[in-house]
């Protein structure tokens, strides 16, 4: 399996390589060459696997020969064995034909740990065969900078540092990230919104000599391999609603595509998926897209879903480029018009492939209290901010004779103030992090410049090195 860059202008790599890569050097994202597919029986032939088992035989075709199969099953094992719920991934049933996927059983309770316990373990297996190690920088607005510092944290080959935008997290996710004081993990509040932070991260990978210098990679979905590992989760549910003879919709809460993307790669590799729902909350770029072709940046507003709260959705490059039959050039130019003018030109041929699948929904704040209260009052369901959105979507957006699965993809325990608001009842965390709130933080702030953040992650480097 081979890897090519969605701009056209940088090397073809294989797994290992496009892992530790994560941004193509030409600013554009690593796609596979051509993808994998499965028949109808080879769908069925992974109904009633364990989850672990389900994943590695995914993720097979995207590592291709760069790992052994036994060491990736090995990897998956040990990646999902410490999730709080023997099935990973279960199902539950909210309505005759909805269901929610819970993606939040993992160590920091959201969907991030699903794609990051395992990626955590490739790192350490390629950084290891290679006798190499790697400077992860990250963005997060919430949820991925804790689940990648709960998988990098202590790995000798590895420095972490975790760019998140000050103040605009729940204090669950905050001290996620900077109560783990591993001398590898550097946590860094910015003084701006997650786009600024995912600028900044962007703009340290378009640094070349500092990139080379400080050996970056990447763990944002901005990474292949997080995407690639978040197919399975997919496939899992749809093979338990009854594919490949049954066809399934999804409903994602996204606010940087790449949850949603994953599911449009397991359609891409022959899972019937007869559509696919995105959720937003106010900030709704993607909603506006799908609604009228309006893909326009306008100033990021804090909601009760700040895992969403952002107006530059990166992996949206990855579906331009299917969309415009894999046209390199046509992509960078429609992305640099965007960065350039604030608005994507996406042709019109291209905007009508994507609404033949992707359905728009966006809720507001009031929305969102009301459809928690809404589910708690009906069923007796917890759903955080996010789920809520997702479950939303998917009642607002049906498929007639089609199961939807809304995806949950954050513990309500991670947003107790919003849950209380909507139902009187504040979610307490699991036993494991039930001292979250006496543990000691470790973080520090900078503004909103290239410069001073490129001057900790020097720091950082250099301090571990001595």
């Amino acid at each position: 399996m081979r890897y090519v860059s969605t701009r056209g202008q940088a090397p073809v790599r294989d797994f290992s390589g496009v892992l530790l890569a994560g941004l193509a050097e030409d600013g554009g994202l690593y796609v596979p060459e051509s993808w994998p597919s499965l028949t109808h029986a080879d769908w069925r032939a992974l109904r009633g696997l364990p989850y672990a088992e389900l994943a590695a035989r995914l993720m097979n075709a995207f590592v291709g020969t760069c790992i052994p199969f036994a060491t990736l099953q090995r990897l998956c094992h040990e990646a999902y064995a410490g999730f709080g719920h023997p099935a990973v991934v279960p199902l539950v049933q909210l309505d005759h034909d909805l269901f929610v996927c819970e993606l939040f059983h993992g160590p920091t309770l959201a969907f991030k740990d699903m794609a990051m316990q395992l990626l955590g373990r490739l790192f350490d297996h390629v950084l290891t065969e290679r006798e190499s190690r790697v400077t992860i920088v990250g963005a997060t607005s919430g949820d991925t900078g804790s689940a990648a510092i709960e998988a990098c944290a202590g790995r000798d080959r590895i420095d972490i540092v975790i760019l998140h935008p000050d103040g605009r997290t729940s204090e669950v996710q905050r001290r996620q990230m900077t109560t783990v004081l591993a001398p590898n993990v550097t946590n860094v509040a910015v003084d701006g919104s997650f786009d600024d932070c995912q600028d900044l991260v962007k703009a340290m990978f378009a640094d070349a000599p500092f990139r080379r210098e400080y050996l970056l990679a990447a763990v944002n979905s901005i990474n292949w391999a997080r995407i690639a590992a978040q197919i399975p989760y997919y496939v899992a549910a749809a093979l338990a609603l009854g594919a490949p003879d049954r066809e399934v919709a999804f409903a994602v809460p996204t606010g940087n595509f790449g949850n949603v993307l994953a599911a449009w790669a397991a359609r891409r590799m022959g899972l019937p998926v007869a559509r696919l729902v995105v959720g937003s909350n106010r900030n709704d770029i993607l909603a506006r897209f799908l609604a009228a072709n309006d893909m326009s940046i306008r100033g990021v507003e804090p909601s009760l879903s700040p895992s969403m709260d952002i107006q530059v959705s990166s992996n949206f490059e990855r579906l331009l480029f299917e969309m415009l039959d894999r046209d390199a050039a046509a992509t960078a130019g429609v992305m640099a018009a965007f960065r350039t003018g604030g608005r994507m030109p996406v042709p019109e041929h291209a905007w009508r492939r994507a609404t033949n699948l992707f359905k728009g929904f966006s809720l507001d704040d009031a929305g969102t209290l009301a459809e928690i209260r809404r589910l708690h009052a009906a069923c007796g369901y917890l759903a955080d901010p996010h789920s809520a959105v997702g479950i939303a979507a998917a009642r607002a957006q049906p498929t007639p004779g089609v199961p939807t699965v809304a995806m949950a993809t954050a513990h309500p325990a991670k947003f107790p103030d919003a849950i209380e608001r909507a139902t009187s009842i504040r979610p307490p965390l699991p036993s494991r992090l039930a001292d979250l709130y006496e543990r000691v933080e470790k973080y520090q702030r900078a503004p909103n410049n290239l410069a001073a953040i490129e001057a900790v992650v020097r720091a950082t480097v250099l301090r571990n090195a001595a």
